[in-house]
């Protein structure tokens, strides 16, 4: 990977106050300029999705100088939007939006030289997205292997309580709470990870 971290980490700097803006503007260029990738977000909450679009962005851009982290969490989001439906080509249409929003919030800071940062950025990020990541059949297939396992755990469980129905439904939700409290512990480490890297660095991490 090659690229001008030094640009992307200045040009990124002056648009972090306006993160919120800058993530709404950037959905409204993505559905005005693609109206056909609206239904992908139809039981999607909007403002939650740009926090998340937001954070994704520092991810990356906090982790441009480490680069075996940043190629590893590009996989592992890859493989969730292929299960999201995203396909191959709707990563020009994000890139064209993502674009067009960074050249309307940084105006004359939109250089020649920044523009090219960024395309060569996102072009980047897409391919270690694409890279070594499974297709959707090899992904719906450990999907239902993995629901197979877990399933005679569920019913075995659920033969022992008066109410099956909603025994199983309890484990399920048990285990959903579970992962998510795994991935606050992962997004609280980052958080504090951060701070950390910010004060040593002298720089103030994003807060949405």
């Amino acid at each position: 990977m090659s690229l001008n971290v030094k640009v992307l980490e200045e040009s990124f700097a002056c648009i972090k106050p306006k993160a919120t803006q800058f993530a709404s503007t950037f959905y409204d260029n993505l559905f005005n300029d693609n109206p056909e990738l609206k239904p992908l977000f139809a039981n999607t909450n909007m403002q939650e999705q740009e926090k998340k679009l937001m954070q994704t962005l520092v991810l990356v851009i906090y982790n441009l100088r480490n680069l075996t982290y940043l190629k590893s969490l590009l996989r592992d989001l890859g493989e969730r939007h292929i299960r999201y439906g995203t396909v191959q080509v709707h990563y020009p249409m994000v890139g064209a939006a993502l674009l067009k929003t960074f050249e309307f919030y940084l105006g004359k800071e939109w250089t020649k030289e920044v523009k090219q940062a960024w395309t060569d950025a996102y072009a980047e990020i897409v391919n270690l997205m694409l890279s070594e990541t499974k297709s959707e059949e090899e992904i719906s297939e450990l999907e239902l292997l993995e629901q197979r396992r877990l399933d005679p755990i569920i019913v075995d469980f659920a033969s022992t309580q008066p109410n099956a129905t909603a025994s199983r439904f309890h484990l399920k939700l048990l285990l959903i709470i579970f992962v998510l409290a795994g991935l606050l512990s992962v997004g609280l480490l980052y958080y504090h990870s951060s701070l950390t890297t910010g004060q040593q660095g002298g720089a103030t991490p994003v807060r949405n």
